[in-house]
């Protein structure tokens, strides 16, 4: 069954938090709320969860009613699981007790059999009779996952939920909670900050903006299709610089970017992928860049380009497979790459 936010609106006081919000969590599918700080996922999240009274609109599951205003099914009563960034263990349970909390009334074989097989299900068979501090922050979290998932809950939410865990181990994490969420066959709302999280994690992912949906759709069309300048600039370490059009081309202190659909004169915002950065040797007027560093990153170089005309300008980056005689001071030509280089009214 399906998650359903239905012109959902919400406001602090005179803050206004969230405006005409209309999204749906499809069956079995993992969806990440996805937006900076004060974009409103969070309280899009606690107002499914029955943590905050709805005051616009509607939130229904499988079609029958979560919330409206004046009417709001209580959280305990909405079949959610709900893992926290915090963990939110009790630390005098063991790991077993922990995961068979929300079980208590079912026989002791039956929550011995699903303890089992949850644990299995996030790699940590056997954990049973450890406590909550003998453990790592990453392994904190999948016993988290797994006591949430227990119940069998028609749906999970997900709040930042390894922001906590280290950078090394976060990326085993979410395979790993993406794996075990897939398998529950479970609708699935997550929050992050992260678009590398989302991406990793996500069938589709909403990106929020000033309480808006700025684009809902899965990461290969976001990524290849941004609808606005924040969505551009979320994905691909991309740069964002003003630009204002002239004869069809985005002039901006980087060089120019050819652009259709412009009038002359429009002002606009130009966002460039690194790897959209194409350099070659320089010649004559073309070169107005000077490689200021280059970075070795694995399976590509970073090479920060420094303006010989606007020197307190932020350097632009270029990611490049090979430098083939690229050097640090060399001057260079530049060229923006149409595939990852967008162009936004300002």
């Amino acid at each position: 069954m399906s998650l359903a936010f239905r012109n959902v609106g919400h406001s602090y006081g005179d803050h206004r938090v969230l405006s005409g919000v209309t999204l749906e969590a499809r069956p079995g599918e993992i969806l990440c709320l996805l937006g900076p700080s004060g974009s409103g996922k969070t309280t899009l999240l606690r107002l499914a969860a029955g943590l905050e009274t709805l005051q616009e609109g509607s939130i229904d599951l499988g079609g029958a009613v979560l919330a409206t205003p004046g009417r709001d099914v209580p959280p305990e009563k909405r079949s959610f699981g709900m893992v926290f960034q915090d963990h939110a263990l009790f630390p005098h349970l063991t790991v077993a007790e922990n995961i068979g909390f929300g079980l208590a009334k079912r026989p002791k074989e039956e929550i011995r059999a699903i303890v089992a097989e949850r644990l299995a299900s996030v790699g940590l068979a056997g954990f049973e009779s450890r406590y909550p501090h003998t453990l790592s922050g990453g392994q904190q979290q999948r016993i988290a996952l797994a006591r949430a998932l227990a119940p069998s809950p028609t749906a999970m939410l997900l709040d930042e939920p390894f922001a906590s865990v280290d950078v090394t181990r976060r990326r085993a994490l979410r395979e790993e909670a993406r794996r075990a969420l897939k398998d529950a066959e479970v609708v699935t709302l997550v929050v992050t900050h992260d678009p590398v999280e989302a991406m990793e994690i996500a069938d589709r992912i909403a990106v929020m903006e000033g309480g808006r949906i700025a684009q809902c759709a899965a990461p290969e069309e976001l990524y290849a299709n941004p609808a606005s300048a924040l969505v551009a600039s979320l994905f691909g370490e991309a740069q964002r610089f003003p630009a204002v059009i002239e004869e069809g081309v985005a002039i901006t202190a980087y060089g120019p970017v050819p652009v259709s659909g412009f009038a002359d004169g429009t002002k606009v915002e130009v966002i460039v992928r690194p790897e959209a950065v194409t350099l070659a040797p320089a010649s004559g007027k073309e070169s107005n860049f000077r490689i200021g560093d280059i970075r070795f990153l694995g399976r590509d170089w970073l090479v920060l380009l420094m303006s010989e005309s606007f020197g307190a300008l932020e350097p632009l980056r270029a990611r490049v497979p090979a430098l083939d005689g690229l050097a640090v001071d060399a001057s260079v030509a530049v060229r923006f790459d149409p595939a990852g280089t967008f162009v936004f009214s300002a």
